[in-house]
This record gives structure tokens, sequence and C-alpha cells, in this order.
């Protein structure tokens, strides 16, 4: 690794590859050396997490975006000396829910599911994004298709273990008070399945953290306004 670049490991989040992470590598490859983590058919974060460490430089920096920032979240909780900077993008963490809450959750998901085994990726991915992304931007035809078929290059198989370890999620709030490290916390501001004001819940006991709002922007941050994900990105890899 060119020593003048700083080692960071980016994590995808549910069906997601390196795809979501290229507006992101390109316009931080003059300070970062990336590598995207590919969890193949795991199907438990912890899993996900040592697989990531494995691979992973000695020390090094870390970005998980949605289902990536739990990972991330495993990877800290296995080895925070290893850890110099830590971004969590669209993400929570908390256990699934008990009860009917967690129940309808699992029913939810599941679904896709059965539309993914019986229509295919494309079927379910067309069902499945437009709560993902803010209001109007499925009128965005080259982001929705670009979306679509980083889904479709995942199996069902995949899918359900990627969903199999979203379910079964620890808890990774005792967390918060241990991350001293430069931590980024980012969100759109119309990311209804993980919304701003989560990430400021979160960022509070983190000794060193920022909050990061972006406007018109969805779940898929990262595709939906890169380029206010990699400036946020480099402000936290140069702190």
């Amino acid at each position: 690794m060119n020593p003048k670049r700083e080692a960071l490991v980016l994590l995808p989040g549910l069906l997601c590859d390196g795809a979501v992470w290229e507006p992101q590598i390109a316009a931080l490859s003059d300070i970062a050396e990336c590598t995207v983590a590919d969890y193949g058919a795991l199907d438990s974060l912890g899993a996900m997490a040592e697989a990531v460490l494995r691979t992973a430089p000695e020390r090094f920096s870390i970005a998980g975006h949605s289902m990536g920032g739990r990972v991330a979240f495993e990877v800290f909780r296995r080895a925070p000396e290893r850890v110099a900077r830590i971004a969590l993008f669209n993400t929570g963490a908390k256990p699934r829910a008990a009860g009917k809450a967690g129940d309808d959750e699992e029913r939810g998901r599941r679904a896709l599911l059965a539309v993914a085994r019986a229509e295919g990726m494309r079927t379910m991915a067309l069902q499945w994004l437009p709560p993902m992304v803010a209001p109007g931007r499925m009128a965005d035809g080259a982001l929705v298709e670009s979306i679509v078929q980083m889904f479709e290059r995942k199996t069902p198989s995949i899918f359900e273990a990627q969903m199999n370890a979203l379910l079964r999620r620890p808890d990774a709030t005792p967390l918060f008070s241990q991350i001293r490290c430069p931590a980024l916390l980012l969100s759109g501001r119309e990311d209804g399945w993980s919304p701003p004001a989560a990430h400021q819940e979160m960022a509070a006991p983190m000794a060193n953290a920022r909050v990061v709002v972006v406007a018109d922007c969805g779940h898929m941050s990262t595709l939906e306004q890169p380029g206010a994900v990699a400036d946020a990105m480099r402000e936290w890899l140069v702190s």
C-alpha cells in the first residue's frame, strides 16, 4: 500500500457490492487506498466481520453502508485497536425488535425473498427499491438501473443468507461509548429506514463523532448524492 494513502475498508449493505462505493473510491483515490468487502454466502454479521479482519491491514479505517455499518460495529467489537477511524452510513445499531414489530420485519423480508425466488432478483429489486431512495428519484433511470443491476448480481440464496444475518443482528449500542476514534455518521434527510435522528443518537456517546445529514437523499446515499458523501469522507479521513 502507498504509505501516503489511508487504508480504507469499505463495507457494502444488503445485496450491494463494490458498485455502491465506486464514486467515493474514485473521488478519494488521492488519499485512500480502498478495498471493498465481499461477504459471499456468510449468514451472520459476526462471520462477515471476521472475514473482513482476516484480510484487512493491521490498522485501517472502515466505512459501512446500511448492513455494512452493522458489520463495521462488529469489526470494532472484535478489534478496536485496529480501527483508526469509523464511518457509519444509513445504518442502525439496535437488534430486531421483540414481539409483533420483529415478526412483521421478518415477514416483510421473507415476502421479498419469495418474490426473488419466484420472479427473479430484478422484479424483487424494482418492488423493494422505491422506499429506499428520496422522493422523485425513481424517475432517475440511470440511478435506478445501477442499483437494480447491482441487486441482480446476487442470487436468492445470497439474499437469504444476508437477510438471516440481519434478522439475527446483535445489539451494537453498548459500543457507542467505546468508540473514541474519529467517527462519521451520515444519513440522507429523506432516509425513512435509518433517519438522521438515529444517527444523532448513535453519535452522542462517541467521543469524537461528526454527524452529516445529506439533503435530497434517501437510504442509498453513496449513489444518490455521491459528491456530498465523498466530501464528508474526505474531511473524516484527514481529521
